[in-house]
This record gives C-alpha cells, sequence and structure tokens, in this order.
C-alpha cells in the first residue's frame, strides 16, 4: 500500500498510509468533521497523530461521534467514564477541554456562526496549495497564529499555533503534501462540493 511516492511521514504503516492517502489535506467543510479533527488535535498535544489515529475509533465511540449536541450535555459522571477508558486519552484537562469546546461551538452558532466559516473564514473560505519540499514544512504560521488566537478568544483551549496548523493541514486548509508526493497534485485539483 505504501508504494508510491508520498510525503515521508507515514512511512509504511499501513493506517496512516491510508489516512495521509485518502484523508491528510483533502479540504473539509462540514462542521461535525472539523470540529472532531479539532477535538483529536487537542488530544494529540504532546503526543504523535498516530496514536491518536490508532485510537480514533475508540475517541468516536467515546464521544458520541463527535456530536457536539451530545458531548456538550456530558456531566461529572461522563468526565468519570472517559477517564476509565482505556481506549482514549485519559487526559482529565483534554477531555474537559472538549466538552466546554461542544458547548463553545453550539454557543457560536446559536448566534449564527456556522463552524466551517468560523475556522475557514480565516482564508476567505480557499484552500492554500504550499510547494513545500521535505524539510521545508513549517511548524506553524502567521495565519495559524491568527486562528489560534481567534479560537483561544472564544474559550477554546489546547489550540495554540503548531497545534491550529497540524489541524490546518489535516482539513485542507493548506495543501502540505511535498510536492514529490502523489498527492500533492491530487490534493490541488480538488474544488470546494456543496
Amino acid at each position: 500500500m505504501c508504494d508510491k511516492a508520498r510525503c515521508p511521514w507515514p512511512k509504511a504503516d499501513p493506517l496512516y498510509c491510508a489516512y495521509h492517502d485518502e484523508e491528510w489535506g483533502v479540504p473539509e467543510y462540514d462542521p461535525r468533521a472539523l470540529w472532531e479533527k479539532l477535538v483529536l488535535d487537542g488530544f494529540q498535544a504532546g503526543l504523535s497523530w498516530i496514536t491518536i489515529l490508532r485510537k480514533r475509533d475508540a475517541f468516536r465511540a467515546a464521544f458520541a461521534g463527535f456530536d457536539p449536541e451530545k458531548v456538550a450535555r456530558f456531566g461529572e459522571a461522563d468526565i468519570a467514564r472517559l477517564l476509565n477508558d482505556s481506549g482514549i486519552v485519559r487526559s482529565r484537562a483534554k477531555i474537559v477541554s472538549a466538552v466546554e469546546s461542544a458547548r463553545i461551538t453550539l454557543d457560536l452558532r446559536e448566534k449564527g456562526t456556522n463552524f466551517t466559516d468560523f475556522i475557514w473564514a480565516i482564508q476567505d473560505h480557499r484552500p492554500v496549495t504550499n510547494h513545500y519540499r521535505w524539510g521545508d514544512i513549517p511548524t506553524e504560521t502567521k495565519t495559524s497564529q491568527e486562528l489560534a488566537k481567534l479560537l483561544k478568544s472564544k474559550g477554546y483551549k489546547f489550540c495554540g499555533p503548531v497545534i491550529v496548523y497540524a489541524f490546518m493541514q489535516a482539513v485542507g486548509m493548506v495543501n502540505d503534501h511535498t510536492v514529490e508526493c502523489f498527492r500533492h497534485a491530487e490534493v490541488a485539483g480538488l474544488k470546494k462540493t456543496g
């Protein structure tokens, strides 16, 4: 499966290669999926993405399919349940942050701001295609710093500029597939649907 010219980071891990080849860098506009990815990137803080990817199904089960309306209703019993769930990262701060994040996301929506618009507006709702070689890809940018500041201003946590840039890469706000990678041109050619 990992026999094509691609970004070096998936190495030979089949799960990582599938994620790289099918998801990473593809522009995402679904508000639920964007929120899920932001939460998962927050859980990644201090860990590797492959650790989160391997636990993603358990996270989805634990967090009610990342439905913010359901997660926003989580109380102390749910937090205790999650702290005992060995399938996920058991950090009280990150779990509480995810619940608070759901509430913030719903509050934005109730005030007329769709999460997709909130996230994508920072760059005019358009993906940016970069032309990096391996080793030249930044860990944060001015835009990720601005988006991190905006998220924090609303109360989101675990969303510093490095985490936010990883999020932006994952959800296709930026195409950071290396120019040598077969996905670079494919992702660059994707257009917004819907």
